[in-house]
């Protein structure tokens, strides 16, 4: 089923997001970090919001959507561990992220993005670092260790926008 006018943006915006994380999570910015972990906690936000604008039937498509076009578009500007483990991270991971969003929605307007995010995140870094670079000799773990703690810096740093945005555009939703 194609994608809708409306879920155009929010996929675009996961694929983008996904893609570029594939690519930075080549490059490590030290022994604990690599540049992947400061743009894909924004594949949650985007989550996230289009969960509260649409509904979780849609915020599932948007990941579907997401998870093909970015698989594919990884293996060619990645590599293809890097896509596959990536793909199996991020449905797993932003399908949870849509169960535990849906679930805490009706709670303060913090609790669910950031629970979300925080369970999703666990989940991705846990899949995508054991399958992307285990058994490579590079230090997977410690990357692992240090993109999940900003992960979750991240998930904080962006309660700010998601609520300015849910106050201006969803109220109600």
């Amino acid at each position: 089923m194609p994608v809708n006018k409306q879920l155009a943006l929010p996929v675009a915006a996961m694929v983008v997001v996904v893609v570029v994380s594939n690519i930075m999570v080549q490059y490590p910015i030290n022994d604990w970090l690599t540049y992947g972990a400061l743009t894909y906690p924004v594949a949650f936000f985007v989550t996230d919001l289009t969960n509260r604008a649409f509904g979780p039937a849609q915020a599932r498509r948007v990941v579907r959507w997401g998870f093909f076009c970015a698989v594919v578009l990884s293996a060619w500007v990645a590599t293809p561990r890097i896509a596959f483990a990536s793909g199996s991270a991020f449905l797993v991971a932003q399908l949870l992220d849509v169960f535990v969003f849906n679930r805490l929605r009706k709670e303060s307007w913090w609790k669910a993005p950031l629970a979300s995010s925080v369970i999703g995140s666990a989940i991705d870094t846990t899949l995508f670092f054991s399958l992307a670079f285990a058994g490579s000799g590079l230090p997977w773990l410690t990357w692992a260790y240090g993109d999940f703690a900003v992960k979750i810096g991240m998930a904080l740093l962006m309660l700010a926008p998601y609520g300015g945005i849910v106050r201006r555009r969803f109220a109600g939703v």
